[in-house]
Order: structure tokens, then sequence, then C-alpha cells
């Protein structure tokens, strides 16, 4: 299994920090910008003993599976807020890289790749990726690594959740294909994010592959847990839920549990 570059990314400037193993591809990159590694810089391994994922989950790599982290450093002109979108970035860089591996369906069916708040990948509502976002300030500036873990060939045991993978999808994609489509499809998402100038536009394209749009859900932070209907995200990428009270909640983080379908009458 071959890994490299999307010709446009290294253009761009873009490099790749290639592993045999690997603890987790996150960590190390963040080490790496405490170190003055200022990016943007893709950190990748073969096989990921360590991972990581949202509110201190483990996130479990079997074999022919993709691990890779990006360090990017934000300018020092971005608002933090702004840095805070980049999840909605990297999950359409995702989904697009996914569909360009599945290639164009015969019958011209839509997407199989749907995206559930904030920033997972879902097909038929079972997960086939998760992106972990995380920020700190170091000696270069605010480093952002945004780490990717997608099932590509396998999918993990035992996990709490439903959950396939890209070959179980009959997506013919191995981990190596798959990181440089999606280092090129991240290349052209940031540019259309423009530093967070263009958030109106990733929004709406984000919203077009949302998941559970405008039905009832659950949103559980910490021992919280507030449920109503999901009717967008608004400008900073909040989830916007309507109670049963009628008012409007923010939603800034959390888990997003999905109401059964009522059964059919």
């Amino acid at each position: 299994m071959t890994f490299v570059l999307d010709p446009a990314a290294r253009a761009a400037g873009y490099r790749l920090d290639l592993h045999p193993s690997l603890g987790s591809t996150s960590t190390h990159a963040m080490a790496l910008a405490r170190a003055g590694e200022a990016g943007p810089l893709w950190v990748v391994t073969r096989d990921q003993t360590g991972g990581r994922g949202r509110r201190g989950k483990v996130w479990t790599s079997p074999a022919g599976n993709l691990a890779a982290s990006l360090l990017w450093t934000a300018p020092p002109d971005v608002a933090p807020e702004h840095v805070a979108t980049l999840g909605f970035v990297a999950g359409l860089a995702l989904a697009g890289a996914c569909d360009r591996a599945r290639g164009p369906s015969p019958d011209g069916t839509p997407s199989p790749f749907r995206l559930k708040w904030p920033n997972d990948v879902l097909v038929d509502g079972a997960k086939v990726s998760g992106i972990l976002l995380e920020t700190e300030t170091v000696p270069a500036g605010r480093a952002v690594v945004v780490g990717f873990g997608v099932n590509v060939a396998a999918v993990p045991p035992d996990l709490p959740y439903r959950a396939t993978s890209l070959a179980g999808c009959g997506c013919p994609a191995d981990a190596g294909g798959l990181f440089s489509l999606l280092s090129g499809s991240w290349l052209a998402e940031l540019a259309a994010w423009d530093l967070g100038r263009g958030f109106a536009v990733t929004r709406e394209r984000w919203l077009a592959r949302a998941v559970g749009l405008g039905t009832a859900v659950s949103v559980r932070y910490g021992t919280e847990r507030r449920d109503g209907v999901f009717e967008t995200i608004d400008a900073g990428g909040r989830m916007v839920l309507r109670l049963a009270s009628g008012e409007r909640s923010l939603i800034s983080a959390g888990e997003v549990f999905f109401a059964p379908p009522a059964p059919a009458a």
C-alpha cells in the first residue's frame, strides 16, 4: 500500500510524514507543533495502536484502515470561532474523497456519504469515519490538528453503535488511494472556506449532506441531555435545536442520538 500526496497538495507546499506504526497520528502531529513544526503536514501511519476519538474515547484502527492527521497553522488573522468550523471543512473533504473513490453510480443515485453533526461520515446511518479537531497555541501560532479515522477495509469489533466500512459498501478503495484523494479534496474545501470568510458556502454544502435535519434528536454533553428537532446549523456551526417549548437552543458540542423511526400505521 502506497501513501502519496495529491499533486495539487504537493504543489501547495503540503508534506507527508509517514510512519510504519504510531500510537496516535493526532498526538504525534501536535507534539511536532509544540516542537516548532508549522505544517501544513500530513502525519500518516500504516498501523495506529492508540487512536483517540472525541471526548477521550478510543478509536480502533484495524489493518487496512486509514489513520491520518493534518497539522495546519492558522494565520493570525483567523478568529478562533472560525477555526472551530474547520471540522465541517474536514467532513466535506472526506465525503468528497469517498465519492471519488466510489466513482459515479451506474444508475445515477446520489452519494451515500452523509454527514452527522458535528463531523462524522455515515452510510445508511452506519458510521464509516470519525474526525477529531484539536487546537492549541504553540510557538508558531494556533496549531490545528485534524485527525481522520476511516474504516476502509474493516469495522472494529464490539462498537456501541452501527458502523460500516468502505469495503462493506462496495467502494473499491484502499487506505493509500483514499488518502491521496483526501489530501486533494481537503485543499479544495479549505480554499472554499477561505480562512473562515467562506463558511456560509461551506455551511450550505454541509447541510446538503446532513443527516437528521428536521427530525427528533437527543444531544448529550457531559451529564446534560437536550431533546428537540434538529433545524439547522448556525453561522458558527452550532446545532440549532427546537425544543418542545418552541424555544431554540444552540448546541456547541455534544453527542447526537437520532430518535427511532415511528412504526408504520
